[in-house]
C-alpha cells in the first residue's frame, strides 16, 4: 500500500493511490497502513484488558512483539503454523494456545471490516483512470478485497490445521471507492482555488452500505449571510473531495470533507453524477463546502449553516461546519435543495416540497398527482401504499420527484412538474413492512437502530426527473386532523386563496426528523428557499395556483393521519384508497 497516502479518522481510513494497490500478501503485511490498524487494534484490546492480548505473554505490548507478530504473519501465509516457529525465534508464544491465537486474528479482521473504508484512484491527465473506470477498479478495490479475505483465510487455515467448510463472501476490502482527478472548471478569481480539489469522476460502493452517523436530526434553517464564506477558505487538496451533482437542471459542485465520506458518497444514490461534457459546457450555479473549518466561518447570526447569494458571478456559495453535530444527510441534502429551490425560484420557477408520481391506470388513464407537504407528513408512505394496494390496476408508476421539485407555467397555461433528485432519502418506519430489505441490494441505510433511522435508495431515472409532467392534481398532505363527517379524507379546494392559506400555514405534527415537536407552521411546508426570498415567492405562487384554477387542477388537502398515534400504517393506507378511489372515477 506505499503506492499512495492514507489517513485515518475515528472509525475510518481512506487509501489513496495511483496506478495500483498491492497484490501480494507479504506486501499487505508489511505495509505501513497494516502496522498502524494493528496496533490500533492491539490498543483498543489494551483499553478492555481483552485476554486476547495473552498471546503475547505479558501485558504491556511493545513494539517489539509488534514486529515479532507482522513477522510470524507473514510466514503465517506460507506455511502451516507448526513450522513457523523453527523459522521465526520467539513465535512459539502464539501458537501456545491455538484457538486464542486464531481468535485474535479473526478479531482484528471484524476490526478492520467495521472501520469505514474509502480508496481514492487519484487520476491525472496523462493516465486518465477515469477512462477505463472498470479495469481502474478491478485493479484496485477488487484486488485489495480477494488480498485481504484470502490473507486472512490463509492464516486461519494454518493456525488451526482446518478448512472452512462455508465461505461467507463478505466485502472485505473497501467500502467506497471513487476516481477522482483536478479539473479546471470555469469558475470566477474567487472561487478558483476550489479547482485545487479532485473532482470525482466515477464512483464505487458496495451496497448495502450502513452507518450510524454522530447525529440522526437536523435543526434549524439556513441562512443567507451578507459576507461570502468562500473568502476565508483556506483549501487543502487531501482533505476534500467534490461531487458534481446534477440537481434538476442545476449543476451544484458539492464539496465534502473527507471527515464525512460516507455521507458525501451516499449522495450517489440521491443526485446522477455529471460527467465531463457536462462539467466543460455547463457553468456551476451553485458551490458548498460540507464540512469547513470553523475559523473560516463569518460571524454567523442564528445558524451555522449559511449560503451567500453571489448576485456579481451569479452564484449561489454554502457552508457548512465540519462537527459531529451537523454530522446528518439531512444537512447535505437539504442545503443542496435549498440552493437548488433558490435559484430556480430566481429564474420564475416555483419551488414545491412534495412528492410528485405520473400514474397511469388500467382503465382511467394517466395522472400526475403531487403531495406537498414537509418533513414526514405522509407523502412517500401514502404514495408507497398506494404502489402495493394498486399493483393489479397500475399500468405504471414513475416518480418524477420524492422531496423537492418546481413547477412551470407552460405556454399554454399548463403547469408542469419537475423533479431534482434520482433517489429517496426516507425513515425506515414509514415504508410498507420488507420494503427496505426488499431493496436492500442498492440500499445505503442509516442509523438503523435510532428514532429517525433513514434509506436512501435510487427510485427513479433522470430523463423522468427532467421530462415535465402536466400537474393533475395538488393536494396539501395533512399528518395532524382526524378523518371525520367534517374532515373527509381528500377534499378540493374552491377557490386559490383558499388553497393558498392551507398551503401557506405549512402545518405539520412532527416525526421526529427535526428537532421540533408537536404541531409546527412552517412557511408553505417549506423552510428551504420560500421564507429566505419570501417576496419573490409570494408573487410566484399566486401566479400559480390562478394558472391552476384557470386549468381545473385539482387542488385540494389529504388527511394522510401519519403524524397521528396509532394511525402511522393505517393513514397512509387510508388515504391511499381514497386517493386511488378519486383517480379510477376522475375525467380530467
Amino acid at each position: 500500500m506505499e503506492n499512495g497516502s492514507y489517513q485515518i479518522y475515528e472509525g475510518k481510513v481512506i487509501i489513496r493511490v495511483r496506478d495500483r494497490i498491492c497484490e501480494k500478501q507479504e506486501e499487505l503485511i508489511t505495509s505501513n497502513l497494516f502496522r498502524v490498524i494493528l496496533k490500533q487494534y492491539i490498543s483498543e484490546l489494551a483499553q478492555k484488558k481483552s485476554k486476547l492480548l495473552k498471546i503475547f505473554k505479558h501485558e504491556a505490548v511493545t513494539e517489539q512483539d509488534i514486529n515479532l507478530l507482522i513477522e510470524t504473519l507473514q510466514l503465517l501465509v506460507k506455511l502451516p503454523g507448526k513450522y513457523v516457529p523453527s523459522v521465526v525465534e520467539g513465535s512459539e508464544k502464539f501458537f501456545e494456545n491455538p484457538a486464542l491465537f486464531n481468535d485474535f486474528i479473526e478479531k482484528f479482521y471484524n476490526h478492520w471490516r467495521r472501520l469505514h473504508r474509502l480508496i481514492i484512484v487519484d487520476s491525472r491527465e496523462a493516465d486518465r483512470y477515469d477512462k477505463r473506470p472498470y479495469r481502474t477498479f478491478n485493479s484496485t478495490v477488487e484486488t485489495l478485497m480477494h488480498l485481504i479475505r484470502s490473507t486472512y483465510r490463509d492464516i486461519q487455515e494454518n493456525i488451526t490445521g482446518k478448512y472452512p467448510r462455508i465461505y461467507r463472501q463478505v466485502s472485505a476490502g473497501a467500502e467506497v471507492a471513487a476516481i477522482a482527478l483536478p479539473k479546471k472548471i470555469d469558475y470566477p478569481e474567487l472561487y478558483e482555488k476550489l479547482n485545487q480539489i479532485s473532482v470525482i469522476t466515477q464512483a464505487l460502493i458496495y451496497p448495502p452500505m450502513i452507518f450510524n452517523s454522530p447525529m440522526n436530526k437536523r435543526k434549524g434553517m439556513f441562512e443567507q449571510v451578507c459576507q461570502n464564506p468562500i473568502e476565508n477558505v483556506i483549501i487543502n487538496p487531501q482533505e476534500w473531495l467534490c461531487y458534481p451533482a446534477k440537481v434538476g437542471p442545476l449543476l451544484i459542485m458539492v464539496y465534502f470533507n473527507v471527515r464525512f465520506f460516507e455521507l458525501g458518497f451516499s449522495l450517489c444514490n440521491l443526485f446522477e453524477l455529471a460527467d465531463e461534457s457536462e462539467l466543460r459546457t455547463h457553468k456551476p450555479d451553485a458551490v458548498f463546502l460540507y464540512g469547513v473549518p470553523d475559523t473560516v466561518l463569518p460571524s454567523p447570526g442564528n445558524s451555522e449553516t449559511i449560503f451567500y447569494d453571489d448576485v456579481e458571478n451569479d452564484l449561489l456559495a454554502a457552508t457548512i461546519p465540519c462537527r459531529d453535530e451537523f454530522a446528518y444527510f439531512g444537512y447535505l441534502k437539504k442545503m443542496i435543495l435549498t440552493l437548488h429551490n433558490i435559484i430556480m425560484m430566481k429564474r420564475g420557477f416555483m419551488p414545491f416540497h412534495g412528492a410528485l408520481v405520473n400514474m397511469t391506470l388500467r382503465d382511467a388513464g394517466e395522472f400526475n398527482v403531487l403531495l406537498i407537504g414537509d418533513s414526514g407528513a405522509g407523502k412517500s408512505e401514502s404514495l408507497e401504499a398506494l404502489r402495493v394496494m394498486a399493483r393489479d390496476e397500475v399500468e405504471d408508476i414513475v416518480i418524477v420527484a420524492d422531496d423537492m421539485g418546481s413547477l412551470k407555467i407552460s405556454p399554454d397555461g399548463s403547469v408542469l412538474g419537475y423533479g431534482t433528485e434520482i433517489g429517496a432519502f426516507v425513515r425506515l418506519d414509514d415504508l410498507q413492512p420488507g420494503y427496505a430489505l426488499g431493496q436492500i441490494d442498492r440500499a445505503i441505510i442509516m442509523n438503523a437502530n435510532q428514532v429517525n433511522a433513514r434509506v436512501v435508495l435510487p427510485v427513479t431515472r433522470f430523463e423522468d426527473v427532467m421530462y415535465g409532467f402536466p400537474v393533475d392534481f395538488v393536494l396539501y398532505a395533512n399528518n395532524y386532523e382526524a378523518v371525520d363527517e367534517d374532515h373527509p379524507t381528500i377534499d378540493r379546494f374552491s377557490t386559490p386563496e383558499e388553497a393558498l392559506n392551507v398551503f401557506r400555514e405549512g402545518a405539520v405534527m412532527s416525526k421526529g426528523t427535526t428537532t421540533t415537536t408537536g404541531l409546527t407552521h412552517s412557511y408553505f411546508a417549506n423552510i428551504f428557499g420560500p421564507p429566505q426570498y419570501r417576496e419573490v415567492h409570494e408573487e410566484l405562487v399566486k401566479n400559480y395556483f390562478a394558472a391552476m384554477f384557470k386549468k381545473d387542477v385539482f387542488v385540494g388537502q389529504m388527511r394522510t393521519c401519519l403524524g397521528i398515534s396509532g394511525m402511522e400504517l393505517d393513514g397512509p393506507q387510508l388515504a391511499a384508497s381514497e386517493l386511488l378511489s378519486l383517480l379510477k372515477n376522475y375525467r380530467k
